[in-house]
């Protein structure tokens, strides 16, 4: 049974971070399943740290941004879930490509969620670990 409470599409998704942080560093939403949620980020000269791998803020801002999108269409519409807590293991560098991210629901409570974030290289090797706890709060406005 799909966790869903909202109607979307991808490129709605895409397009909520278009002027934010997640644009300007071109994550994109690309697939979803029942509990899940994933997208992808170009390993470039945006995402990179000084010695040409990816940095590892930019494996979290990914992490982030596809649990707290996933989690928001999770919730009845007054709802969004905002980032409380998260961590990242750093496993294997990457230079280019894409990296990317899914992230799976763990528990979708009333004022809390929990997602574990898997972020794979173009060839399926894990890259990073994470686990987002967020907070379900009311929409602004």
């Amino acid at each position: 049974m799909a966790i869903w409470q909202q109607a979307f599409t991808l490129d709605q998704l895409t397009a909520l971070g278009a002027h934010a942080l997640p644009g300007l560093v071109g994550i994109e939403f690309t697939e979803f399943g029942d509990n899940w949620m994933r997208a992808r980020m170009p390993v470039d000269a945006r995402t990179h740290q000084p010695f040409g791998r990816l940095h590892g803020g930019a494996s979290v801002v990914l992490a982030e941004t596809v649990a707290s999108v996933a989690g928001s269409m999770a919730v009845p519409d007054d709802k969004v879930t905002v980032g409380l807590e998260i961590n990242a293991n750093h496993l294997r560098p990457v230079m280019s490509g894409y990296v990317h991210a899914i992230a799976t629901a763990e528990t979708l409570g009333r004022t809390t969620q929990v997602w574990t974030i898997r972020i794979e290289s173009d060839d399926g090797k894990l890259v990073c670990l994470s686990r987002m706890t967020a907070a379900v709060i009311a929409r602004a406005g």
